[in-house]
């Protein structure tokens, strides 16, 4: 696991990139961001002549490394280049997995990718203060309503802290949080990748080819380049 310095690092740059796309001469360029559906996102152009797909889980260890070795590359070698469009699919895995989702698909698309590089680079300090709660504040993580729970999860989580940073007001959050019918979207899909072979994050797939045995920027990147260079 590499240092908070150098997830801070991605996080600001990929902040950067999605304000460069959020620009209004850039906003139809091929770093935008279009919501597919909930909780599936593509950055770069859908006539890309190539398309990356990324199953990720806010909780995982090894998607924050993916994030911090690949995410800037990918986002400006190849999706802003219009070489591929990536497509980030969450494949929520506990509650604050869902927790955390809920969080980064809140607001617009072009907020996206920032929220998301926002969240993956916090994951040390947030997961931290999870594993560290209290059995009464764990008790409030499985009693009351959807929402309360949810919103318990990132208040003690301090991924409210996060957002807010980003410049989202409490009530927003509050609100995503709550979400149910998007909370229950984004566990079906997670249901129907698993069922496609999806067994682990994060995983990968380029066109409709799930790549075996491939979890990191090491053995996804020469197979990446391998099909461009075709």
């Amino acid at each position: 696991m590499r240092g908070k310095s150098g997830f801070r690092m991605m996080a600001t740059a990929l902040a950067a990139a999605c304000a460069m796309a959020a620009l209004p001469g850039n906003a139809a360029g091929p770093q935008g961001v279009t919501r597919i559906d909930t909780g599936v996102h593509r950055i770069g152009k859908a006539e890309a002549p190539l398309t990356l797909t990324e199953y990720v889980s806010y909780t995982c260890p090894h998607c924050a490394h993916f994030e911090h070795e690949a995410g800037k590359e990918l986002i400006v070698a190849y999706a802003a280049t219009g070489k591929a469009s990536v497509v980030v699919r969450n494949m929520v895995r506990d509650p604050a997995d869902l927790a955390a989702a809920l969080l980064t698909n809140c607001g617009g698309d072009d907020r996206f990718i920032a929220n998301h590089g926002a969240v993956m680079g916090a994951q040390d300090e947030w997961l931290g203060r999870l594993r560290a709660a209290t059995p009464a504040q764990r008790a409030r993580y499985e009693t009351g309503s959807f929402g309360s729970r949810m919103q318990a999860l990132a208040r003690d989580a301090g991924l409210y802290d996060i957002m807010v940073r980003r410049g989202y007001e409490k009530a927003q959050l509050d609100r995503c949080l709550a979400d149910e019918a998007k909370a229950r979207q984004l566990s079906a899909n997670a249901a129907s990748y698993r069922a496609q072979g999806v067994s682990g994050t994060p995983s990968f797939a380029i066109g409709d080819v799930l790549l075996a045995g491939t979890h990191d920027w090491a053995s996804l990147k020469p197979q990446l380049d391998a099909r461009i260079d075709r």
